[in-house]
């Protein structure tokens, strides 16, 4: 496990971009003004179209542009930054979000109030209406899927206490460089969505917690850079491999029933309104996840053998 943090950890601050030219200057503004030192900022651009690596280089220099020389997706630009980063503590932003000025600094006290955290989830609220709740905190259903804690809730104080969490949406998360040494990066085979929640599965799987931290507060764009029949499509494929790699076999004996319920359920819901591209997106992602199946069960044993917590911390896990 790691050692816990000193009194003022070096932060790298990541922001991974793709056309973010019409809310990138937000973004940046809300990370050059942050009350925490000592940090850094680092821009990972994902081969832009629209210019938005242009506003980094010429409005913001005392921010690390990376550009990419192709798209390799969400994962893949985030470990990118984080390969370059020189932070103890690294810290995820999406270019759509905006943070509050004391956001660093909230993610850092709560590592230091939790030494055995492994990563830190911040409070997510909607950009145009921030009573709203995105998110305050990702879970893990019992059904077999992943959501966010309190989403579209109206914020009434309900989640004001620090708590342990399943894991950290990667569009607002903090992670400890020391924990990624040990579990690993983002698995850039998932390009986009739930990348966040298989690397919240092993990190609790190897016992590193995850706290949720409600003064950490960011506003955000709901898919303002991806969505539609991309986010279905890995949405249905990613759900899949995060079920036939990550969820525990105690979760799978369990509550297998339900698990095949959903799957048969979203498959029938995308079947209904087939005629939406989103909807066949969802299928043929549910497709390509059941074909590729194999591969990723092979790495159950792997992934199992490198556990530190039993099963009964494992199923409490499960909302």
């Amino acid at each position: 496990m790691v050692q816990p943090l000193g009194e003022h950890p070096f932060v790298s601050v990541i922001v991974p971009n793709y056309n973010g030219e019409g809310f990138l200057r937000d973004c940046l503004n809300s990370v050059r003004g942050q009350t925490y030192t000592p940090m850094e900022c680092l821009v990972v651009d994902d081969t832009s179209t629209d210019g938005s690596a242009d506003i980094v280089e010429k409005e913001f220099p005392e921010i690390r542009l990376i550009r990419r020389a192709a798209n390799g997706g969400f994962a893949r630009a985030v470990n990118d930054g984080l390969r370059r980063a020189n932070g103890d503590v690294l810290v995820l932003l999406n270019n759509d979000a905006v943070a509050q000025p004391s956001w660093v600094e909230e993610l850092v006290a709560a590592f230091r109030r939790h030494p055995e955290a492994g990563s830190v989830a911040s409070k997510m609220v909607l950009w145009d209406r921030p009573e709203i709740i995105n998110s305050a905190g990702d879970v893990f259903l019992r059904e077999g899927v992943p959501d966010s804690r309190g989403v579209w809730e109206v914020d009434t104080g309900q989640y004001d206490r620090e708590d342990e969490v399943f894991g950290a949406s990667g569009g607002a998360a903090a992670y400890l460089r020391a924990m990624l040494d040990d579990v690993g990066p983002f698995d850039e085979r998932f390009f986009m969505y739930c990348e966040d929640v298989d690397l919240a599965f092993r990190a609790q799987l190897k016992g590193y917690k995850c706290i949720y931290a409600p003064r950490a507060v960011v506003r955000h764009r709901l898919s303002a850079t991806a969505g539609g029949p991309m986010a279905s499509y890995h949405c249905g494929r990613n759900f899949i491999w995060i079920l036939a790699r990550d969820l525990p076999g105690a979760a799978w004996r369990r509550y297998w029933a339900r698990i095949v319920a959903t799957q048969l359920g979203l498959a029938s819901s995308a079947l209904r309104h087939f005629r939406e591209p989103a909807a066949r997106a969802r299928l043929r992602g549910q497709l390509t996840g059941l074909l590729t199946l194999p591969k990723f069960l092979a790495e159950r044993g792997a992934l199992g053998a490198s556990r530190r917590v039993h099963d009964d911390y494992l199923l409490a896990l499960l909302t």
